[in-house]
């Protein structure tokens, strides 16, 4: 297995199965035997394209030096296809001992002593990285070995035989280029969105998106036992949070929305506000709360679920003035463009689709579920879309809240829509496949139509932005269809 050179004829393997290392030629750069670039040619040109890629400079990967290919060949011991896909042996002097993370060791072999234990244990670290981070069916991970020799260190206290486990196969996704480039899907990073509202007259656009439903899924328990080491138990319960006023309700609703929503950092709340958003509260008390499993509108005395009403009713107004004030997204000022050609990792997941050369910059798509699968295949099916991509490690980030918190959101899919204002005028369509919604998705779709989607069409150099969400997996073709469909009608209808 470790046989460097042919056992009949004592020719070298055209590639070697062991590297044989020393550190200071590897900082040298003299390591490197003559034949190497000759037997390692496809995977040298390979590392120079990726060179290329890393750095937008065409000309990076003219001149690799020896030092290069050597550090290369040890950050890719065991990867299949790369410059160290073949080696499966490493010996190594003065080398190993923090910074190298292949995840393939199975075998620990220390043939001289150690100056300090630290270093000892740095070499036994270089045996730690799991092979695989996939769960089994229980939700943990499967144990992993690996066996240590000659190294003076208590290891385990007992020994363990374990057989070899077949490495898993891994893939690398990542932009294909440059013979996919025309593919390329950019995206803004958002980093927070800025409203500007009129005082005047304040009304609101209730949907089935403002619709806050209290259960115990979301409440949490609402009857609770007490019991001491002696004596008799008593029952907590919130039964009388139902005795509370509506007009007290309100009035506290309001005030937290005044003081959480329309006063500036620093600033006093504009008290003057606070009769318009109580007629505002009261509308959206009666029409948009829902109460189920012995729950009560008072509930929204805590904190966290009068944040979530409070959001409920800023998007609402937010909604009814669309059109007057228009929504600015704020961009990450060090990093405002996001772009499928930097996409780049491995992994071992085995759901995945392989993508058409005609329909998507990267080369796989990494599924989280049977319902994304299906979407990639009316994607590519489907003659309106001209590219789509997974967001997966993409960098695609929605900001929106959540009761109290703040949290980012991750879209699955942007797809690339022609509908009909020509090929360097396509629409941008945000996809999130859903299964069941709970009250988060109701935010997060909320967050997408008010805020995100209307801050970034107002900026006017991303291009136009719209967003889908499915919920039926076999509805999407149907529903795809009719959603650009859509898109095209009001196209229609906004140039007449």
């Amino acid at each position: 297995m470790f046989r460097n050179f042919d056992e009949t004829t004592g020719n070298p393997l055209p590639r070697p199965n062991t590297l044989l290392i020393d550190s200071e030629q590897l900082e040298a750069g003299d390591a490197l035997d003559d034949h190497f670039r000759g037997m390692a040619a496809d995977e040298i040109e390979r590392f120079r394209r990726e060179i290329v890629e890393r750095s937008g400079d065409a000309r990076s990967g003219d001149h690799i030096s020896d030092q290069e290919l050597l550090r290369e060949v040890m950050n890719t011991v065991g990867k299949p296809e790369q410059l160290g896909g073949a080696i499966r042996c490493v010996v190594s002097v003065s080398m190993l001992t923090e910074g190298w993370d292949a995840n393939t060791v199975t075998h620990v072999l220390g043939i001289r002593a150690f100056g300090t234990q630290l270093l000892c244990e740095q070499v036994i670290g270089r045996a730690l990285r799991r092979q695989s981070y996939e769960l089994n069916e229980e939700g943990l991970f499967n144990v992993e070995y690996a066996d240590v020799f000659g190294i003076p260190f208590d290891f385990t206290a007992k020994p363990v035989i374990a057989p070899p486990q077949p490495p898993r196969e891994t893939v690398q996704v990542k932009a294909v280029r440059p013979e996919r480039d025309a593919l390329e899907i950019r995206f803004p990073r958002v980093e927070g969105y800025r409203v500007e509202l009129p005082e005047e007259r304040l009304t609101a656009a209730f949907n089935d998106d403002s619709i806050l439903e209290l259960s115990p899924d979301l409440v949490g328990p609402s009857r609770t036992r007490n019991s001491g080491i002696i004596g008799e138990g008593v029952d907590m319960s919130l039964q009388h949070l139902g005795d509370m006023r509506p007009s007290t309700l309100v009035f506290q609703v309001t005030q937290r929305l005044l003081y959480t929503k329309w006063r500036d950092p620093g600033e006093e709340p504009r008290l003057y506000l606070f009769g318009q958003l109580k007629r505002i509260t009261r509308q959206w008390l009666d029409t948009c709360l829902v109460c189920k499993g012995d729950t009560y509108p008072a509930l929204l005395m805590y904190q966290e679920l009068a944040d979530m009403a409070c959001n409920r009713i800023t998007a609402a107004i937010t909604r009814q003035f669309l059109g007057e004030r228009p929504i600015k997204a704020l961009l990450d000022p060090y990093n405002p463009i996001g772009s499928t050609r930097h996409v780049r990792f491995n992994t071992s997941k085995t759901d995945r689709w392989q993508t058409s050369s005609q329909s998507c910059h990267i080369n796989w798509v990494i599924l989280d579920s049977d319902w994304e699968g299906e979407f990639c295949r009316v994607a590519e099916s489907h003659p309106r879309v001209r590219a789509y991509v997974k967001n997966h490690n993409l960098g695609l980030e929605v900001p929106y809240r959540y009761g109290s918190e703040t949290r980012k959101y991750r879209p699955d899919f942007i797809v690339l829509v022609d509908d009909g204002h020509g090929p360097d005028d396509l629409l941008h369509l945000v996809v999130e496949i859903k299964g069941y919604r709970r009250e988060d998705a109701k935010e997060k779709k909320s967050t997408m139509d008010t805020y995100w989607v209307p801050g970034v069409n107002h900026l006017g150099s991303y291009g136009r932005w719209a967003f889908a969400e499915f919920c039926e997996v076999y509805q999407i073709e149907c529903d795809f269809k009719a959603r650009v469909e859509s898109e095209f009608a009001r196209m229609i209808h906004t140039r007449l």
